[in-house]
């Protein structure tokens, strides 16, 4: 997500999820599949494991760290990456913004992937693993143009548009070429919090999207084709379905678990906000308890890879962190699989309302506390 305050979308998603709850007809059984145990990052009923031990991930956030001004457009701030991946504890995890506009030089128009490929470099040298999101939902830094049901059915293969260099079918095949033998690579994410909305306007509102009856198998085939895609130019990394978790359109209640059931799925997201202090929030058909049980039902581990509260101009930093322990305690009891914050920022705003975390916050010490 952006750096824009998210409580008033949270609660806009919630009301969503209550309404459009729908009774879509899953598949009776269904059948992890991870990829080989030659990969460094494997999944399996049990949670994840590293290098062949368990490992249950902390870590940020940090969507900025491709971040060149002197070549790319950006998104975010510039970040110093020795810096950051040093500070961070042995082998935490690292959620980042690997979207094609920021392999764009912005001064010739063309693919330039020297900002990306020094993340990948500076995680390596620091035996950090890093999760590459390939793009966003809402189109934040790459234009914001917000992707409805039909680009899940055929924009993702279409010819590029605006300032794209590649479709994103091509920019999928040209990032995991590129960076698939990484020993920092955890994880892909083909897109960050995805819903197949059908919209009514060219702004695609919370209040002018509405949820179409095929929109779990739209997303499905989907995560099924374009993982399929990534699968056959790398067979052992693990693949993460970056859904929000809380009822958007294509994920909502029985459909999570449906989605879940994708072969080319290893791995699933749940992103928690609006709820500070309490370790399973949402309600009955789309809360985290919900999702603990259907990940539980397919033996697939479930990543919260977004815990965001306010804090700045809105809360004291040492009762954020108090809380957000709170809840990652509660959560990791539950049966979750991991746990990243939003999000770090190498400038934090302590005048303005938000979810920024820069070095000094005391939440750094929780991600030693339970790894």
């Amino acid at each position: 997500m952006t750096r824009t305050a998210r409580s008033i979308r949270w609660a806009a998603m919630t009301a969503l999820a209550v309404f459009f709850v729908s009774s879509v007809q899953m598949p009776a059984t269904a059948q992890p599949a991870s990829p080989p145990s030659t990969a460094r990052v494997t999944a399996g009923a049990g949670g994840l494991s590293l290098d062949g031990s368990p490992w249950w991930p902390t870590g940020f956030n940090a969507y900025q760290l491709a971040t060149n001004w002197s070549v790319n457009a950006g998104c975010g701030a510039m970040v110093d990456l020795d810096d950051y991946f040093s500070s961070l504890p042995a082998h935490s995890m690292t959620r980042f913004n690997a979207f094609q506009a920021l392999a764009t030089n912005r001064f010739t128009g063309l693919l330039d992937f020297g900002p990306m490929d020094a993340v990948f470099a500076a995680a390596e040298a620091h035996g950090q693993l890093i999760v590459p999101v390939l793009s966003p939902q809402d189109g934040a830094c790459e234009g914001d143009v917000f992707k409805d049901r039909q680009w899940y059915i055929d924009g993702w293969t279409a010819p590029p548009t605006g300032s794209a260099v590649l479709s994103f079918q091509d920019w999928v095949t040209t990032a995991v070429d590129r960076w698939k033998s990484s020993p920092a690579l955890a994880a892909w994410e083909l897109v960050g919090e995805p819903e197949t909305s059908t919209c009514a306007d060219a702004s695609c509102s919370w209040s002018t999207r509405t949820c179409s009856s095929d929109a779990a198998q739209v997303l499905r085939t989907f995560f099924d084709t374009a993982g399929a895609q990534v699968r056959a130019l790398d067979p052992d990394t693990l693949i993460t379905a970056g859904l929000t978790g809380g009822g958007q359109c294509g994920s909502q209640g029985d459909e999570y678990r449906y989605l879940a059931q994708s072969p080319a799925v290893d791995v699933l997201q749940y992103h928690d906000y609006g709820a500070d202090g309490v370790p399973l929030p949402g309600d009955q058909w789309n809360g985290l308890a919900r999702r603990i049980t259907q990940t539980t039902e397919v033996g697939k581990p479930l990543l919260v890879a977004e815990i965001g509260e306010l804090a700045g101009s809105c809360g004291d930093l040492d009762d954020r962190a108090t809380s957000i322990a709170t809840k990652i305690d509660g959560q990791k009891q539950a049966g979750t699989a991991g746990a990243l914050l939003w999000a770090f920022v190498p400038d934090p705003r302590p005048a303005e309302c938000t979810y920024d975390i820069g070095y000094d916050d005391p939440l750094w010490d929780l991600l030693t506390d339970f790894q």
